[in-house]
């Protein structure tokens, strides 16, 4: 069976929720007010009106109150500067309370319900004397809410190695966990230095190609399998992944020589079980180690919000 519903967003790159149109007809970048569990929300259409499966859905969807009026566009823009002078103001309450916390961003919302305030900070702060402060001041429900360093310089924004604007201020809503082997796979340099984004993690980038690369290095040897070739049989000294082609070794009176082969050219005799270990992460091996136990920390925190 098929719904009608319709893409909405609230924050710049935010997660687009999908929401019952109620026979409207929308159109893309609409503003809407819709039900939500937080109450009404103020957000931009991203899909229009289109009919979905029920299964790529999760039902009960809410649904949408009207499309935004005068009186809605006139409340938004009370809210932006509202959160423009909170953030100003929780700025100097943090530094009156001497908190070891850096607040990012600020989210009032558009029924008045609360106001959120977002920080990063090192373990936990006890702001409960600088809540009593803000709720005293906008006489509403306050909420701080600490964020991980990724969100934060989504908030913050700024330019990668790459020189374009960062991913996750362009077009990222969601943050995936990314790996070392990612860098690995795609015999990319393992020095943190290279493989680190703006935030102190592993770039966000690593995850695009890797589909690709996991797929076709199932056709290829590992590095130091011995395979038999049309010169005879030989180790595999390196590996193209994206070209499925291999590097072969071969012992000679001389020394060594060397020769590239397509994959589907030789047969595997015996392949390398053991993982390799290239110089650069061997020097670096305890500074890849901790940025792995920091990804997964936040995927862990993630999860539990």
């Amino acid at each position: 069976m098929l719904k009608n519903i319709i893409g909405v967003r609230f924050k710049k790159l935010g997660k687009i929720y999908f929401f019952n149109p109620k026979g409207l007809r929308i159109r893309k970048g609409d503003k809407v007010i819709v039900e939500t569990a937080q109450g009404e929300e103020y957000g931009e259409v991203l899909i229009p009106n289109r009919y979905v499966e029920d299964d790529k859905i999760i039902a009960p969807l809410k649904k949408v109150l009207r499309i935004a009026n005068y009186k809605d566009h006139k409340r938004a823009q009370e809210c932006k500067k509202i959160e423009k002078e909170a953030f100003e103001v929780c700025q100097k309450k943090i530094k009156e309370h001497k908190l070891p916390m850096n607040l990012t961003d600020v989210e009032c919302k558009f029924d008045n319900s609360k106001i959120l305030f977002y920080f990063t900070a090192d373990g936990r702060i006890d702001f409960r004397e600088l809540v009593k402060d803000l709720a005293a001041i906008y006489k509403t429900r306050i909420e701080l809410r600490q964020i991980g360093v990724r969100d934060e310089v989504k908030r913050i924004g700024g330019n990668g190695v790459c020189g374009r604007e960062l991913c996750c201020c362009t077009f990222l809503s969601d943050f995936e966990a990314v790996s070392i082997k990612m860098a690995k796979e795609q015999n990319i340099s393992l020095n943190p230095s290279k493989i680190s984004g703006n935030c102190g993690r592993l770039m966000c980038c690593l995850k695009y190609e890797n589909e690709v690369y996991e797929e076709k290095l199932k056709k290829l040897p590992n590095i130091g399998a011995i395979v038999k070739t049309e010169d005879g049989e030989g180790e595999v000294e390196a590996i193209e992944t994206l070209k499925e082609r291999v590097k072969v070794k071969f012992k000679t009176e001389e020394g060594y020589s060397y020769k590239r082969y397509d994959a589907k050219g030789i047969k595997i005799i015996k392949d390398a079980m053991q993982e390799q270990l290239d110089q650069e992460e061997i020097e670096h091996q305890k500074e890849l180690q901790e940025l792995e136990k920091l990804e997964q920390l936040d995927v862990k925190a993630e999860k539990e919000e």
